[in-house]
């Protein structure tokens, strides 16, 4: 691993993690999540203190970056629910089949390497009747807007740490086994070819 992706990137991913438009997208949908959850891309943890304790079990909480999970501010003992951390990928969940109740993903499918496979293996891994929680950036309905993401998409996916600026996020879902049932998207504030955002909850189908 080079020094930029060791050192540098996690930094700046736990930065743009935190911005205020990140932060307030998570309060609005973290609190949805029931039962037995995994969180695909945990990052540095910044969603820990939104989880519902009263509704949550038990968090597995997935990331490659384990650089990122040692950034973690929160204090895992004093949450009201057990914290498992699986450093691993989304395109290979280390669960069995039908294991959780919810699966959370917040800006996470952009730098998925094959977001196809890994919903799929979201898919495969959430119990009949769960849910996947998901708030996320991607392509613009603006041709013009459009047009620049795929523009920037090649040299932004390179220093972004894989982060495609243009995925049609409800598209991809939808081919991979999930009914958007609480679909919301439109613009937020933030640098533009990342501020059209989708937000909101879907169904395994």
């Amino acid at each position: 691993m080079g020094i930029y992706k060791k050192y540098v990137l996690p930094g700046l991913i736990d930065w743009a993690c935190r911005s205020e438009t990140s932060k307030e997208q998570r309060e609005k949908l973290i609190p949805l999540a029931t039962g037995q959850v995994l969180e695909i891309g945990i990052g540095s943890g910044n969603t820990l203190l939104l989880y519902d304790g009263a509704k949550v079990k038990h968090l597995t909480a997935l990331d490659p970056m384990v650089e990122l999970w040692e950034r973690r501010r929160t204090d895992l003992s004093e949450l009201e629910f057990e914290v498992n951390y699986i450093r691993g990928v989304a395109e290979h969940i280390p669960a069995e089949d039908n294991t959780f109740d919810t699966v959370v993903s917040t800006y996470t499918l952009c730098s998925v390497g094959q977001v196809e496979s890994a919903l799929k293996e979201m898919h495969r891994v959430i119990k009949p009747g769960g849910k996947l929680v998901f708030a996320e950036h991607g392509k613009a309905p603006d041709q013009g807007l459009e047009r620049k993401q795929n523009f920037i998409n090649p040299v932004w996916k390179r220093i972004g740490g894989g982060c495609n600026l243009n995925r049609d996020i409800p598209l991809l879902m939808e081919h991979n086994g999930f009914k958007l049932d609480g679909l919301n998207e439109g613009y937020l504030d933030g640098w533009r070819p990342t501020s059209y955002n989708f937000w909101g909850w879907a169904s395994k189908v």
